[in-house]
């Protein structure tokens, strides 16, 4: 990873724990596999998020997708091109 996409990597994370407080969150930078992408040429990573936390539960998996999509917009307008997400409460 370039030190453009840990810095990416660094603001997603201190984002997602600041507001859902999971109890885990692996982040991976899926940026190498979309070189040549549109995306990935105007320097914006593609990133792939499993998280779980209580703030989950209950909710259904799409409004899930929605609540880390608002978490992070201004992110995705400037820093972030794609982000698939695995987002679960506690088992």
């Amino acid at each position: 990873m370039n030190e453009a996409g840990s810095g990416r990597e660094e603001r997603l994370r201190r984002r997602l724990e600041s507001r859902f407080a999971p109890s885990l969150l692996v982040i991976e930078d899926e940026s190498h596999l979309h070189a040549g992408h549109a995306g990935a040429a105007g320097g914006h990573s593609h990133f792939r998020v499993t998280i779980v936390a209580e703030a989950f539960r209950g909710v259904p998996p799409i409004a899930r997708h929605r609540l880390v999509y608002e978490a992070v917009d201004d992110l995705l307008k400037t820093d972030i091109h794609a982000l698939a997400i695995k987002a679960s409460p506690p088992p």
